[in-house]
């Protein structure tokens, strides 16, 4: 039997598969097929650069929220963000003691820095789509596979962090 591939290149597998296509390969297709981007929103001056200055802070956010969820699914939750190696532990810690899916937060705020930067219609349709179907996806099946994973666990947690609008104090389970 063949040895399982190292941590990183599962995490880097699962990444490729699903945040890099949904915010970097599929925003790309729509912008060279779709061809409604509005670079700038308007004349050169100050305020061509205004989408540019809104939405590079979102898209760092997400990108730094990508990246702290992926560290906690690796360490805490020793699995990937990826439904085929999901998490062995659940995670409640860090961004997750605030919302339960800042990964995917993390994804909608770079999909709508891409629609505000670019000014592209399209893009703003596929983050408004992406949102609805992750939104069903975890309602009908993540959600569900948690609590029969985690059981209790997770239905405390659920009842104490929402889906998607972040907490202001985090969760403590012991408190």
């Amino acid at each position: 039997m063949a040895d399982a591939p190292p941590g990183w290149l599962r995490h880097l597998f699962a990444v490729l598969i699903l945040p890099f296509n949904a915010a970097v390969t599929i925003p790309a297709l729509l912008a060279f097929t779709v061809r409604d981007l509005h670079w700038g929103w308007g004349q050169a001056g100050v305020f061509y650069y205004l989408p540019f200055a809104l939405a590079a802070p979102a898209a760092l956010g997400g990108l730094l929220l990508m990246a702290v969820t992926i560290r906690q699914f690796a360490r805490v939750g020793r699995g990937t963000l990826a439904p085929w190696d999901p998490t062995r532990a659940l995670v409640v810690t860090e961004p997750y003691a605030r919302v339960r899916n800042p990964m995917l937060a993390g994804v909608n705020l770079i999909l709508a820095a891409e629609s505000i930067a670019l000014g592209s219609p399209a893009l703003a349709a596929w983050t408004a789509l992406f949102v609805v179907l992750n939104t069903l996806y975890f309602v009908f099946s993540e959600e569900p596979g948690l609590e029969k994973r985690f059981g209790a666990e997770y239905v405390v947690y659920r009842q104490n962090v929402p889906r998607w609008i972040p907490r202001l104090r985090p969760w403590r389970p012991d408190a």
